[in-house]
């Protein structure tokens, strides 16, 4: 673990450099821990991949105040195995078609498989949620079956309809809103992703796992999706 200045009110807390199970559960519980025993002086903490940014209030502490203290919160954490509670399992439905998903066919062809094989490998996943950003409710899902990876596209379109399901290189994502974007579009989500007048807005959590639910286009649309 290390521990660097970020800003004039911030830690970025390092646990290491890959992409993988282990790393984010780390992150995770050093998370929860940090917002039990920190809270009164903390602004926020923001967890990604294999690291987590502390924003703290300058008035309650100093960096090396927290440094010090982060380190024995989490020494102490690291040899608790009841520090997690069971993580949530999100289900959501996708209609996965050329109509909903127009790079099906290109990731289909690169990896020499049909347009079926890759609705069964992706629904037949079970993702985790590693990060939350880009954009309110865009949770970073990993990782997908490497028979179905596909790196971005070159030049990203300028609009992805909301609720579009996509794939970049190793993740999954569930676009929470028209945005630009890159990834490969494979299916569409009728459900939001993200609802300011929900408490919360987002159904998605760090250390969450997401699984997607292949369903009709009758299906799709009775569940209030839009083509």
């Amino acid at each position: 673990m290390r521990i660097a200045i970020a800003g004039e009110n911030a830690l970025l807390i390092h646990f290491g450099t890959r992409i993988d199970p282990d790393t984010a559960t780390l992150v995770q519980q050093s998370t929860r821990t940090l917002q039990a025993a920190l809270g009164d002086c903390l602004l926020d903490l923001v967890p990604s991949y294999a690291s987590l940014l502390v924003l703290y209030d300058p008035a309650r502490t100093t960096a090396h105040q927290l440094r010090r203290r982060i380190r024995q919160l989490l020494g102490q954490a690291e040899s608790d195995p009841h520090a997690l509670a069971p993580p949530a399992t999100i289900e959501l439905p996708v209609y996965y078609s050329l109509e909903s998903g127009p790079d099906l066919e290109r990731i289909a062809s690169h990896n020499g498989l049909g347009i079926e094989d890759v609705i069964r490998l992706h629904s037949s996943g079970d993702y985790r949620v590693y990060a939350l950003g880009f954009a309110p409710g865009f949770a970073y899902l990993g990782e997908v079956d490497r028979r179905i990876a596909m790196a971005r596209h070159a030049t990203p379109r300028r609009a992805v309809a909301k609720g579009a399901v996509a794939i970049a290189d190793r993740q999954t994502a569930v676009y929470p809103a028209v945005s630009p974007g890159g990834w490969n579009l494979i299916g569409l989500c009728p459900l939001a992703a993200f609802d300011a007048r929900r408490d919360p807005p987002s159904p998605f959590s760090v250390g969450d796992r997401v699984r997607f639910n292949p369903i009709s286009r009758d299906e799709f649309l009775t569940l209030g999706g839009q083509l």
